[in-house]
């Protein structure tokens, strides 16, 4: 069981920077892939960015490369996503997820994913 906890979430201008943080429990994070989920009000759940295990793949979605980056620490348990030129329409709730059976290819869906966190609110204000 993996346990997974935001933080870092806020309201920030356009064009501003957040550091999401998730810190995760248990002993064998490093053996899993992470992801970063976001929701916002009247969407779909949607991928904002994934690294695998050891930290040398890492996905984006376009809407997101070149402004956000992913990465993880696993002697701390934790995984980051540097998020920077904020726009509003990257208001949303942003989830942590972890997935225990990873492959080398990196999940983008989901229900793919075994644990989530319980998500910490991003507001980027125009």
């Amino acid at each position: 069981q993996v346990q997974l906890v935001e933080s870092g979430g806020g309201l920030v201008q356009a064009g501003g920077s957040l550091r999401l943080s998730c810190a995760a429990s248990g002993r064998t994070f490093s053996s899993y892939a992470m992801g970063w989920f976001r929701q916002a009000p009247g969407k779909e759940r949607e991928i904002v960015a994934a690294i695998l295990r050891s930290a040398g793949r890492t996905y984006y979605a376009d809407a997101v490369k070149g402004r956000f980056t992913i990465s993880r620490d696993n002697a701390k348990n934790a995984v980051y996503l540097q998020m920077n030129n904020l726009k509003p329409e990257d208001t949303a709730v942003y989830y942590c997820a972890a997935d225990q059976n990873p492959t080398t290819v990196v999940k983008t869906s989901g229900p793919l994913y075994d644990y989530w966190g319980q998500g910490t609110q991003v507001t980027v204000s125009s």
